[in-house]
C-alpha cells in the first residue's frame, strides 16, 4: 500500500500514487519520462521511487538506450510480483485469473459449470484454486486482494450483490464470503462496469473521456458508462442497466419476446440456439458464426445486428460518447460487419451525437472483465484517496 505515516504527508502520498499509477496504467517509464509526465523535478522522482522499490511496487532496470551521450536513465516498471486476483462467475462457468501490476496474467483458468453457481460454492471454488496457485505460479507473488465481476447490480456502498438474476442471487454478501475463503479483501462490483475501466484504461477506449460500453454475456447485457474519464455509478452504482432497456423494433415479426427487454431480443442463447449447439465460449462462438453458411443462422445475426443498432443509436443520443465499445458475444455479433452495424446506428442517431462517434470491438477480449476486476483491487490496496 502507498502510505507516508501522518496525516501531513498528504502530498508525498498523492505523489507515489501519481507515479505509481503512470508506470501501471502507462507503462515502463525511464525516470527523465516520469519527470516530464508527472511535472515533478527529477530529485523528487528519485526520491518516490526509491520509496516505491523499498515498498516492493516497482522495480528498475537499466535503460536499453545507445548511442546517447550521458548516463542512460534507469526504467521504472511495476514489480510482477504484485498480484491481484480476478473472478467472473456466470451462468455456465467461473473464470478466475492472477494478474500482475504490469498487466500480465500469470494464471487463468475457466471452470465450466453445469449448475449454477451459489455465492458459496463461488467463493469456495476461488479458495480451492488459490491454495493451488499459492504453491504454484504465485508461490512468490505478493497478493493484495480479490476483485470480482459479477453480472448484476451491485451497491456501490459496501459491494453487496443487490441481484444476479440469471444466477439466482438476491442480495448476496460476496464480498465477505470470498474473504473468509481467500484471506484477502475482496472487492465486488458489476462486471459491465469494471469491463467498461479496463477498456477505457487499457483497451478500446483508451484516450476517451466520454464512453458507453455494453457487455454481452452468458447472463445477458450490462452496460457502463464515463463521462468526463469517470465511470458513471448513479445513486446507488446501479447505473448503465442498458440491457434491461425495452427496444425499438420496427418489424414486428423480429421479436421474440413480448413485452421483452434488449437482453431478452439479442442473446447469446439465441445464437447458440441458431447454431444448434449447447455451450460455446466467446472465442467458439465467433469461429461457429464465421464458419456456418446456415440462411437462419445468418437472419437471426441480422436480426440481433438490427435491434443492437437502434439501442446503441438510443445510446448515443442520449449519452453523445465519443466511442461506444461492444464486448463478448455483442463485439462478435459487431465484427461479422463493423462498418455495416456503424452505419445502422449512424442512421437512427441525430447528426450532432453522430460527430466523432466511433463503434468499436473491446481490445482485451475475454480477459476485459477480468482485467477490470483487477483495477478494482489494485485501486484500493496501492492508491490512497484523491
Amino acid at each position: 500500500m502507498v502510505t507516508a505515516g501522518s496525516r501531513g504527508d498528504g502530498m508525498r502520498r498523492a505523489n507515489l500514487a501519481l507515479v505509481l499509477r503512470t508506470v501501471h496504467r502507462e507503462g515502463p517509464r525511464s525516470r527523465a519520462a516520469l519527470t516530464e509526465a508527472t511535472g515533478l523535478n527529477r530529485s523528487t522522482i528519485a526520491d518516490l521511487v526509491g520509496e516505491l522499490q523499498r515498498a516492493g511496487l516497482v522495480v528498475e532496470r537499466a535503460s536499453e538506450a545507445q548511442g546517447r551521450v550521458g548516463r542512460p536513465s534507469p526504467i521504472v516498471e511495476p514489480d510482477p510480483r504484485v498480484v491481484a486476483v480476478a473472478v467472473n462467475p456466470e451462468v455456465d462457468a467461473l473464470d478466475i485469473a492472477a494478474v500482475a501490476l504490469d498487466g500480465s496474467i500469470i494464471a487463468r483458468e475457466r471452470l465450466d459449470q453445469s449448475t449454477l453457481l451459489t455465492p458459496e460454492r463461488t467463493a469456495e471454488l476461488v479458495g480451492i484454486r488459490l491454495d493451488s496457485w499459492r504453491r504454484g505460479p504465485l508461490a512468490d507473488s505478493r497478493l493484495v486482494g480479490v476483485g470480482v465481476a459479477v453480472p448484476g447490480p451491485v451497491r456501490a456502498s459496501d459491494g453487496l450483490v443487490r441481484e444476479a438474476p440469471h444466477l439466482g442471487w438476491i442480495d448476496a454478501a460476496l464480498a465477505g464470503l470470498m474473504t473468509d475463503a481467500t484471506g484477502l479483501p475482496t472487492h465486488v462490483a458489476n462486471d459491465a462496469a469494471l469491463g467498461a475501466v479496463a477498456e477505457h484504461l487499457f483497451g478500446a477506449a483508451r484516450g476517451a473521456h466520454d464512453v458507453v460500453y455494453l457487455n454481452g454475456g452468458a447472463s445477458g447485457i450490462g452496460g457502463a458508462v464515463i463521462v468526463g474519464g469517470m465511470p458513471l455509478g448513479g445513486a446507488g452504482g446501479y447505473a448503465g442497466e442498458f440491457g434491461q432497456n425495452r427496444p425499438g423494433i420496427a418489424d414486428p415479426d423480429d421479436r421474440r419476446a413480448p413485452e421483452g427487454v434488449l437482453e431478452d431480443e439479442v442473446s447469446r442463447s439465441l445464437l447458440l440456439r441458431a447454431l444448434g449447439i449447447e455451450g460455446a465460449d466467446d472465442a467458439a462462438l465467433a469461429a461457429a458464426l464465421t464458419r456456418s453458411t446456415d440462411a437462419a443462422v445468418r437472419a437471426e445475426t441480422d436480426r440481433q445486428r438490427r435491434i443492437l443498432a437502434t439501442a446503441l443509436a438510443n445510446a448515443a443520443n442520449v449519452m453523445n460518447p465519443a466511442v461506444i465499445v461492444l464486448g463478448g458475444f455483442l463485439a462478435i455479433l459487431g465484427d461479422l460487419d463493423l462498418p455495416g452495424l456503424d452505419a445502422a446506428v449512424r442512421a437512427q442517431t441525430i447528426p450532432a451525437c453522430a460527430e466523432g462517434l466511433r463503434l468499436a470491438a473491446a481490445e482485451l477480449g475475454e480477459n476485459r472483465l477480468l482485467v477490470g476486476a483487477a483495477e478494482a483491487v489494485f485501486e484500493a490496496a496501492l492508491f490512497p484517496a484523491r
